[in-house]
């Protein structure tokens, strides 16, 4: 159910960096209203879902800001749920950052907060939490697995299986609630566990095989970590160069090298992995000397 919102939000929705093309999403009751602002009337009459070619003015100077196409979409046929209008301008740092300046001085409007076009999407009715958390995943994905699950996710793969549960749940409800709310009728229990036996059994078993994965989900977000563990000088550090194809780590050919735990990123394969190698492990019994380099060692390998 559409929620009202009281102020109407901007942000810039590509990122920061120069490009081709940046785009400036606004959301709320007033986006028309800025639009005819900054086009001076020449797109009052726009058409949703349509592209327009429109020239941006500065309201206070009328001094031309760029040449931009539009996009508006009404709400609730929107990503917000509400009246949409969409800014394609020229990527330049110097064109974005006027154009958000001019945008901050209209009264009425604010820069968005951090998430909270989803934010309102999810108010508004048109995701639900997981398809929520999956926009986060998705536009943090880095490699094709991650992609994946954030897009599955994001299509209602995770919303069906949870409202399979509630619907098996609730038939169980309807047939415990038959036997406390008609007493008179003579239901018989064991007819009533039967037909609810069934659906209880199966949501138990479906959280228990969800809940024992080994946190593939989690691990697929948040990456696998692999540590490398040897003996000084084995040729730790060399096979994490190795796999991250440049050097990160010092290597010689004297032991003890590594002193610091350090990580490197990789895309195995499509999935995310952080392998981190570690200083060389030695005897149990060692007893650094008191020289500097065999305390720093021995601190390592703590």
């Amino acid at each position: 159910m559409s929620v009202a919102q009281n102020d109407t939000i901007y942000a810039l929705a590509t990122g920061h960096a120069k490009a081709a093309v940046a785009v400036v999403r606004t959301s709320g009751p007033m986006v028309f209203q800025v639009l005819n602002i900054l086009t001076q009337d020449r797109l009052s009459n726009i058409q949703p879902r349509y592209v327009s070619l429109a020239r941006l003015k500065c309201p206070v100077s009328g001094q031309i800001i760029d040449q931009a196409l539009v996009v508006a979409f009404k709400g609730p046929s929107s990503y917000t749920g509400e009246d949409v209008v969409e800014y394609n301008l020229h990527g330049g740092r110097a064109v974005v950052q006027r154009f958000l300046l001019i945008l901050s001085g209209i009264d009425g409007l604010r820069e968005a907060e951090p998430g909270e076009f989803t934010k309102r999407a999810f108010v508004n009715g048109k995701l639900d939490l997981t398809a929520a958390e999956a926009v986060a995943d998705l536009i943090d994905a880095e490699t094709e697995m991650q992609h994946m699950q954030a897009l599955d996710q994001l299509g209602g793969g995770l919303a069906d299986i949870y409202k399979g549960w509630a619907e098996s749940l609730k038939k169980a409800l309807a047939y415990t609630e038959a036997t406390i709310d008609f007493p008179d009728e003579d239901i018989p229990f064991d007819d009533i566990h039967a037909q609810i036996s069934p659906h209880v059994n199966a949501v138990v078993t479906g959280i228990s095989g969800h809940l024992d994965d080994a946190c593939v989900g989690e691990r697929i977000r948040d990456g696998f970590r692999v540590v490398i563990l040897g003996e000084p000088n084995a040729g730790k550090s060399s096979l994490l160069n190795a796999m991250a194809k440049r050097d990160i780590c010092i290597t010689s050919d004297i032991a003890g090298t590594t002193r610091d735990v350090i990580e490197a990123y990789l895309n195995v394969e499509g999935y995310p992995v952080i392998l981190v190698d570690t200083a060389g492990l030695r005897p149990e019994d060692m007893n650094p000397s008191a020289n500097n380099q065999d305390i720093i060692e021995g601190e390592g390998i703590r």
